[in-house]
């Protein structure tokens, strides 16, 4: 994985990622849209293909909305990075498919910085800067979810194995 950095502060809450007035909008490129509007209004206008948020702790606190990383998802960010994750917030990404990445390192990492992640390892390369940061990476069972697209995809995936088992 190879992006950008959009980055952000410690505290990133549900209704900064999307505010609550969009919650009406299911479609993940709707949401996309208005990903992080109060905050970060460029984020509209930008290619973010392949990017990456990066922020400090507690990213994704407030309300269990399955909307804020669903717009992110839809908007083309490839991962999120963060010191640490609200809790409904990390279940709620790894199950639409959202890659997360948790590393005490951000503050090293600055906006418009490049990155490359190597998955298997958990290391992050800093390109602009030359340096690495080590992830924690997620568990297999929580890879294998996001490699298949989400907790829907990955349920399909392993009741059709299982059926080909039983016959």
């Amino acid at each position: 994985m190879v992006g950008r950095v959009w980055k952000f502060e410690n505290d990133i809450d549900t209704d900064a990622i999307i505010p609550g007035r969009y919650l009406v909008i299911n479609d993940p490129q709707e949401l996309a849209k208005h990903l992080f509007e109060g905050i970060r209004l460029e984020m509209a206008t930008c290619e973010k293909i392949g990017d990456f948020v990066v922020a400090g702790e507690n990213f994704g606190c407030g309300s269990s909305r399955e909307h804020a990383p669903l717009a992110i998802k839809g908007s083309g960010i490839s991962a999120v990075i963060a010191k640490s994750f609200a809790r409904i917030f990390f279940r709620n990404a790894i199950n639409i498919g959202l890659t997360l990445f948790i590393c005490s390192e951000v503050d090293r990492i600055r906006d418009g910085d490049v990155l490359e992640i190597d998955m298997g390892q958990g290391v992050i390369y800093n390109t602009s800067s030359n340096e690495y940061y080590k992830t924690m990476p997620l568990p297999k069972f929580l890879m294998n979810i996001v490699k298949a697209g989400g907790l829907i995809e990955y349920t399909k995936r392993v009741v059709a194995n299982e059926m080909v088992t039983i016959r």
